[in-house]
């Protein structure tokens, strides 16, 4: 293996966990819900579906454990900012914190334990191609099921009456609801999907990218990926190409590092809490203005007339 094939290879590994995550929460900010958890439904998703996969052995079953993790978080979520009209900031970062400590407790009993990673892909005689064979016919099926996942998220959007709800939910609720769509009941769907796709996100880190369960093994992945969301416009299709940018910067860095190039590893650790800030900013500032990418909506409060 070539190293420009081997370094493709490691971005788009890197890359899968981001734009899972970045996905669900792109379907979520997009019905008008900020969700700042994700870093939690993602550790908490990464928790439980390595526990799941280490003790039946499949990593299917590890994937779906995942999955439910992430879920469930997503309907407290719901439950507290849809149901009782929290704050949406304030209660995604309870979420992170709560999702950080449940994933040491669920956890604690599988530090340093190893499992067989998701198999890849092998497709005779297309596999074997010189460079592209790998990259296209021998990934793990998350990286598949990623690029899927995005595929589907833009038809929904653009081509189903679904999708054009969701997006005028997103940016005028009231007017929404006086046309008779269930505000709070699609929203709710919407961030359950985006609890789904981030737990999913983080079993991919312990199912396949590295195969054992370390704590804290996201390190702030959750976050970048609500910085790709605002990278993205808002757009599927940028957003593949946001993450695996991203994913291309974290792997060159470290090839830098081989080579003897000086990167600050504070500045590597820094990049989680500055692209928060970074979706922070960028939100307020476009929120309410004409023409502005980020739904309306996004972030506010909505409590239908009874």
């Amino acid at each position: 293996m070539g190293l420009l094939e081997s370094i493709v290879l490691a971005v788009l590994a890197a890359s899968t966990p981001l734009l899972l995550a970045a996905a669900g929460e792109l379907v979520a900010e997009r019905a008008g819900v900020l969700n700042l958890g994700v870093e939690g439904m993602m550790i908490v998703g990464a928790a439980c579906g390595f526990a799941a996969a280490w003790l039946t052995g499949s990593i299917v079953i590890g994937a779906l454990a995942g999955i439910a993790a992430g879920t469930a978080l997503a309907g407290v979520f719901a439950l507290l900012t849809l149901g009782l009209a929290v704050n949406q900031v304030a209660t995604g970062l309870a979420l992170t914190i709560l999702g950080v400590g449940l994933s040491g407790l669920i956890g604690a009993g599988f530090v340093g334990e190893r499992i067989a990673g998701a198999p890849h892909l092998y497709i005779p005689g297309l596999t074997d191609i010189p460079f592209l064979g790998r990259i296209l016919f021998g990934e793990d099926p998350f990286v598949y099921l990623s690029l899927a996942i995005v595929v589907g998220i833009w038809w929904f959007l653009y081509r189903t009456r679904a999708g054009l709800e969701l997006r005028a939910i997103g940016d005028n609720p009231a007017s929404a609801h006086a046309l008779g769509l269930p505000v709070l009941r699609k929203r709710a769907l919407a961030v359950l999907f985006g609890g789904a796709c981030a737990g999913l996100g983080g079993a991919y880190l312990p199912l396949a990218y590295t195969p054992f369960w370390i704590s804290g093994m996201t390190a702030g992945r959750g976050w970048i990926a609500l910085a790709l969301v605002v990278f993205a416009s808002w757009q599927p299709g940028r957003l593949v190409a946001g993450a695996y940018l991203f994913g291309a910067v974290t792997i060159l860095q470290l090839h830098a590092q081989g080579a003897g190039v000086g990167i600050p590893s504070q500045f590597m650790s820094s990049l989680p809490y500055l692209a928060t800030i970074l979706v922070l900013v960028v939100i307020s500032r476009t929120r309410g203005r004409a023409g502005a990418a980020a739904p309306a909506s996004l972030g506010t409060v909505f409590v239908p007339d009874r």
